[in-house]
């Protein structure tokens, strides 16, 4: 089992742009796959973990529904954000500036074959990234990703979860909220939940703006930790 994964951080990056990359990334592994089975082989398949921060776009997943966003495409355009129908899981979620997108992209052949595990070892890996900051992650059940003061009228979700696999092969991730504009939810129903709130870190600690990348070290630790990986800095394409 390869435990290395390559880490590329993108920096900020157009959405359907870095929705390519992973579909590229995901073809590659899945085709070592394919040709293992097919010629007996034991080629070792790649992992990789994509950082980036994503101008404002509005994206929906498989089981969404549109009356979710309740936004108009010149409203949209007015707001300088972009909207895609996505082959990830959830319903609709927003991404841009001072937000941590992660897109692991791994074959869970080199892990262990258990989607909800992994959905939970991801979840993990915020709540304990939050948990550096005096901040309590938690999850609400049936809602995956994760929340704060679950169970109460104050209940706000911090960080939204997306995936697709195929053939144990992942891509999509998670978008957790550092130092995000907040006013953007409005123009959507958050994962079509009407009744709970969205937050972003910075808020809850009652700060401007919160470091990116302390958030992104401490982040990257949980990971290879839970994971049991060894990340290994990988230089970004064009």
């Amino acid at each position: 089992m390869n435990k290395k994964v390559y880490l590329q951080d993108l920096g900020h990056k157009d959405y359907k742009e870095t929705w390519d990359y992973q579909e590229l990334l995901f073809k590659q592994i899945i085709d070592v796959k394919i040709r293992n089975r097919r010629e007996g082989l034991r080629l070792e398949t790649p992992n990789y973990f994509l950082l980036v921060e994503h101008p404002h776009v509005y994206t929906l997943g498989k089981s969404g529904n549109l009356v979710n966003l309740l936004a108009s495409e010149q409203e949209l355009t007015k707001k300088g954000a972009s909207f895609y129908k996505t082959n990830r899981g959830g319903d609709i979620t927003y991404h841009g500036p001072g937000q941590i997108v992660g897109y692991p992209i791994l074959d869970l052949d080199n892990f262990f074959t258990d989607i909800h595990k992994y959905l939970r070892f991801l979840e993990e890996v915020i709540i304990l990234t939050l948990e550096e900051y005096g901040v309590k992650g938690e999850r609400s059940d049936g809602e995956t990703g994760v929340w704060l003061d679950v169970g109460t009228p104050f209940a706000r979700k911090i960080c939204a979860m997306g995936v697709r696999a195929s053939r144990w092969v992942t891509m999509h991730g998670f978008a957790l909220n550092v130092n995000a504009d907040l006013g953007y939810f409005d123009m959507m129903i958050p994962c079509g939940i009407k009744d709970k709130a969205v937050t972003s870190l910075n808020i809850e600690l009652g700060k401007q703006e919160v470091d990116m990348e302390e958030v992104k070290e401490k982040l990257l630790r949980h990971f290879n930790v839970l994971f049991e990986s060894k990340l290994i800095k990988q230089k970004t394409p064009v």
